[in-house]
């Protein structure tokens, strides 16, 4: 017999960085071109197997970007056991911005695993945001895991949703 474990995990970064469309790849196998900003939160549920003995409910919390929001996004994290930083690879602000949701995420619940997401990389020519610069950010942050991922062609997005899955379990 299987145990069925349940887990919340936010997505935080800045507008526009990919939350969504990550969530949208790793969750349902799909992107699309049309952007469209959250509003508040945004919930989405998939499963998986760890072991044949243990499998993971995670519940994926897609936390608006936008200044405005910043206020709400505190009671949103609450609960959470686990989080995914994300930031755009080709706009270093979104990366410096980081530090901002580290610390509503300590004060909401400290300590918890994260992984680090630099966005984008279909836009090879564009990136603006190195290796280096992502592990020297992640040092600041209790990283698990980090690594670059592209929402439109799916590269990396399973593997860093299952790390952080893992280290939840």
């Amino acid at each position: 017999m299987s145990t069925l474990i349940q887990k919340k995990i936010c997505l935080l970064g800045d507008f526009s960085v990919g939350k969504t469309s990550l969530t949208e790849r790793f969750v349902y196998n799909r992107f699309s071109e049309r952007y469209i900003s959250t509003i508040g939160v945004k919930i989405s549920r998939k499963s998986i197997v760890i072991s044949p003995e243990v499998t993971l409910n995670i519940l994926i919390w897609d936390l608006a970007g936008s200044e405005e929001f910043t206020g709400v996004q505190s009671s949103y994290i609450q609960g959470a056991k686990g989080a995914i930083f994300v930031c755009d690879l080709t706009r270093p602000k979104t990366l410096e911005s980081l530090e901002k949701y580290n610390r509503q995420l300590e004060d909401a619940t400290p300590n918890i695993p994260i992984a680090l997401v630099g966005n984008k990389t279909d836009l090879a020519s564009e990136c603006k945001i190195d290796r280096y610069s992502l592990e020297k950010e992640a040092r600041k942050f209790n990283t698990i895991a980090i690594t670059t991922t592209s929402a439109k062609t799916g590269r990396n997005v399973e593997s860093i949703f299952e790390a952080l899955a893992k280290e939840l379990v």
